[in-house]
C-alpha cells in the first residue's frame, strides 16, 4: 500500500492498489474512496468520510490524490458517484481529465 502525505495535512492518504482504494485513517475513523479502472478510465464509485470527521476537506483531499494518480498513469476519470461530479463541477482545474 502506498502512502502520500498531502502538503499541509496532518494524516496520509493511503493508496490500497489491491482493493482499488483510496483511504485515510482520521481519528479512528476511515476515510475512504473506490474506483475501478476500465479500459485505461478510473471509474470513481463511492467516496465516504464518517460524519464525526465531516467538514475538513478529507473527500477533497482524497479526490485530489486520486487524480493525480490518474494523471500519472494517463487515465481518463469517470465520476460516478455524487461527491466526484460535484468536485469535477467545482474545479475546472482536472476538466482534462474528464472521459
Amino acid at each position: 500500500m502506498a502512502s502520500v502525505t498531502p502538503p499541509g495535512l496532518a494524516y496520509e492518504v493511503e493508496h490500497d492498489l489491491a482493493h482499488h482504494r483510496f483511504q485515510a485513517r482520521i481519528q479512528g475513523y476511515l476515510a475512504l474512496l473506490d474506483y475501478q479502472i476500465q479500459r485505461r478510465r478510473m471509474v470513481i464509485t463511492h467516496t465516504e468520510v464518517p460524519e464525526a470527521i465531516g467538514g475538513r476537506g478529507i473527500a477533497g483531499e482524497l479526490t485530489k490524490v486520486a487524480l493525480r494518480y490518474a494523471r500519472d498513469k494517463q487515465l481518463k476519470v469517470v465520476p460516478k458517484c455524487a461527491y466526484a461530479e460535484q468536485f469535477f463541477e467545482r474545479h475546472a482545474e482536472y476538466q482534462d481529465l474528464l472521459a
